[in-house]
């Protein structure tokens, strides 16, 4: 019988790494992964992101969220792909891992994001789930370079990237919430500067998650 990994092969992949797991968003996860969103991300004063998506009443939040992920795998193709991966944490889903791009069979680049629930930050959570969607992308889908990008005023973030090896990479003025500038640090990593985490990725999946984005010939 036919599976929906079969139909949209991100759903089918999982990367372990120690005590972290990063797995395909199936509708299965989807309901915990919104509720996680709406018991809160950051302090309602301050917005981590570049589209400020949490800045709505919380059941329109959880719709929202749900909303993204279904809209993602609709828009997936080879010019350009999300791939969004829930993360969990010695059996516990904490929040979600992102690696966006376009064109990226002549490109081979990708920009990182994330998010965490509140209460699993400050233990190094995030760190880690950063360098496994890295390792997975250098190690297995043979990226040459990754981006990724915060606000000046977001040094958890920036934090966590300077441990993984990002470089600097130019200053961004971006409109943040209505009628706000901030200013957001861009940031590269290589596969020279990449600061690897201590456990080996185990990836299953792969195989046919490399044949949908093109890397490799189906069948």
């Amino acid at each position: 019988m036919t599976t929906a990994s079969d139909l949209f092969p991100p759903l089918g992949l999982t990367v372990e790494a120690g005590p972290v797991v990063l797995r395909g968003i199936t509708d299965e996860i989807l309901p915990e992964l919104c509720d996680l969103a709406v018991r809160g991300i950051h302090e309602p004063g301050e917005m981590p992101f570049y589209f400020p998506w949490t800045d709505v009443p919380a059941e329109q939040l959880a719709r929202n969220t749900a909303a993204y992920h279904w809209r993602s795998r609709a828009e997936f193709s080879r010019e350009g792909w999300g791939l969004h991966l829930a993360v969990f944490h010695e059996g516990e889903l904490v929040g979600t891992q992102g690696f966006e791009t376009s064109d990226y069979l002549v490109t081979r680049t990708g920009e990182t994001g994330s998010w965490l629930g509140r209460r699993f930050q400050g233990r190094g959570i995030g760190t880690a789930m950063r360098q496994v969607v890295c390792a997975l992308a250098f190690d297995h889908l043979e990226a040459a370079a990754i981006t990724s990008g915060a606000f000046v005023d977001n040094p958890a973030s920036l934090a966590v990237s300077r441990k993984l090896g990002y470089q600097p990479n130019g200053l961004r003025r971006l409109k943040r919430r209505e009628g706000e500038l901030a200013l957001n640090q861009a940031l590269l990593l290589t596969p020279e500067t990449f600061v690897r985490g201590p456990h080996r990725l185990r990836v299953s999946g792969l195989a046919a998650f490399r044949a949908f984005i093109g890397l490799d010939a189906v069948g």
